[in-house]
């Protein structure tokens, strides 16, 4: 890569010291968002001409005390932070975008508070790509993990991205399904680019390095402090044209992020549930508050009007399951029910029940939820 300020955006071993150095001090700069980055930027021209600049003309563009702090020479902290920076860059793979540079997201530059600086593992041209951000509950049901992959599958062999925030549960699910097929796979996570958080998700993580990409806005060594997470929300929300709700609570991260989407004028989509079921509560009232309600994957395409080229190579609807012959799966419906109601319905002794819930169970068509309820699990979506 040429070292010229066509280049700015990319960070790789071949950018200069200084030249990242003014990045990492501009990000790390106390009072400096993104709002204010840009217009520095434009009125500079370059972040090192930022740092270039005497206190008299930062003041024509920030206030004294943002003129000083851009004044102070780099912290022991910060070199400590470049040189650990720049060994992560000489890495395959690894590369580092900054706001308002070539090869920056357009569409997450155009949210209220872009991250002044992207880190990222693995494909960049991911970035480009029609997306959609798949989330929802980290304590997802069985039902609700087999939606999140077979939506992201689906959408994924459509051609479109899947962003997610490598969560447990549905977050997970859909890395999964998305890795299934040609769209590929985007995690947006909360830590440093160097930390994997849950370390459970190591595995997938480095799969969608190879197939995908991770990216981070926190520096080289960022720990998963809590703060973080609802934070990288706008990134997932950012760097799409919509967001998928699987399954979330009445208080739920994912409504965070869903309402997030809609504030930065990004379709919102929610499938619904059982109105019995507490992880139902967040899709229903989002879909009360304008959400799509959603239950198949082409109609998220449709609504999002992805190109009739990506269109074309979309999958066709799987056949509606076809009726069970056994009278236990017919009457458990699909809402949760209590072993005793179900008893009620079918007859015969609990042991009897319990046996053939235990089969059930094992084929994987039933599932066991808090408060002793247990519930159909469909393998087939239409």
């Amino acid at each position: 890569m040429q070292d010229t300020d066509s280049n700015l955006g990319i960070a790789s071993a071949s950018m200069p010291p200084a030249r990242l150095a003014a990045w990492l001090r501009l990000e790390r700069t106390h009072g400096i968002g993104p709002r204010t980055a840009a217009a520095l930027l434009a009125a500079f021209g370059s972040v090192e001409a930022i740092f270039d600049a005497d206190v008299g003309a930062l003041g024509a563009h920030v206030s004294p005390a943002q003129a000083r702090a851009l004044r102070q020479p780099v912290s022991p902290d910060t070199a400590r932070l470049v040189d650990a920076t720049r060994r992560w860059l000489d890495e395959p793979g690894h590369h580092l975008l900054a706001l308002g540079q070539p090869g920056y997201p357009a569409l997450l530059a155009n949210i209220h508070d872009p991250p002044i600086l992207l880190y990222i593992n693995g494909r960049m041209e991911s970035l480009n790509m029609p997306a959609l951000a798949i989330v929802g509950s980290r304590n997802a049901s069985a039902q609700g993990k087999a939606n999140a992959q077979a939506f992201a599958e689906a959408l994924s062999m459509a051609g479109v991205a899947i962003v997610s925030g490598l969560a447990l549960g549905v977050d997970a699910a859909a890395h999964e399904g998305a890795l299934r097929g040609p769209g590929g796979t985007i995690a947006v996570v909360g830590t440093g680019p160097d930390l994997i958080y849950p370390a459970r998700n190591r595995a997938l993580a480095a799969r969608i390095g190879q197939a995908g990409c991770i990216v981070s806005e926190y520096p080289i060594g960022t720990p998963p402090l809590p703060s973080n997470f609802p934070k990288r929300n706008r990134i997932i929300s950012g760097l799409v044209a919509g967001v998928l709700v699987v399954e979330a609570a009445a208080k739920s991260g994912s409504l965070i992020t869903a309402r997030q989407a809609a504030e930065q004028g990004r379709e919102v989509f929610a499938i619904p549930g059982s109105i019995h079921a507490a992880l139902s509560k967040g899709c229903h009232e989002l879909i009360r508050e304008g959400a799509k309600l959603v239950d198949t994957a082409q109609d998220v395409l449709e609504a999002m009007q992805v190109s009739p080229l990506v269109l074309a190579h979309a999958p066709p609807a799987a056949p509606a399951a076809q009726a069970s012959d056994d009278p236990l799966l017919a009457a458990l419906g699909h809402d949760p029910v209590e072993p005793d109601a179900l008893l009620a319905r079918i007859g015969g002794t609990p042991g009897e029940l319990s046996t053939r819930l235990l089969l059930l169970e094992l084929d994987g068509l039933l599932e066991r939820l808090p408060g002793g309820f247990v519930q159909r699990v469909a393998k087939d979506m239409s």
